[in-house]
């Protein structure tokens, strides 16, 4: 069990103590995508979805779960995240979302960048789920992790 960071001794569920490790700038990336019809992109793109502009609302959707991480992950530290931006990549039938995170920290920013990801693509389901019905997520995962 010595393996896995979050268990003690006895096998008890525990917060990985980072205490003595030296602050580091720290950089992640995740991506993801949402598989969506055709006719949806065109709605996204013209701004044709009734609850207002979904690309925009879903990067600030993203930002901000990135800044809650350590609030929805029981075990994850609570980080200031320094830097966050989501970017998408829009095509035929889908929205890849890219999520970077950025802090000087003893810890890393992956949790954010994979929770940013997640939210962002949440957010475009929500907010375009009255017009498509076949929508769907796929394939989030880190891209990178870097520290200096």
């Amino acid at each position: 069990m010595n393996d896995f960071t979050h268990l003690d001794k006895q096998g008890n569920v525990s917060m990985v103590d980072v205490s003595a490790k030296p602050i580091q700038q720290r950089e992640a990336v995740a991506r993801g995508e949402i598989h969506v019809q055709p006719d949806t992109i065109k709605k996204i793109q013209s701004n044709e979805i009734a609850k207002g502009n979904v690309l925009a609302t879903a990067r600030l959707a993203g930002i901000m779960a990135a800044k809650k991480t350590g609030d929805l992950i029981p075990l994850c530290h609570p980080l200031a995240i320094s830097h966050c931006e989501v970017n998408f990549e829009v095509v035929a039938d889908r929205i890849i979302i890219t999520a970077t995170s950025r802090i000087a920290a003893q810890t890393g920013v992956e949790m954010e960048a994979l929770t940013a990801v997640s939210i962002a693509a949440l957010t475009i389901y929500d907010m375009c789920k009255a017009v498509d019905k076949t929508m769907r997520i796929e394939n989030i995962h880190l891209v990178s992790k870097t520290k200096k």
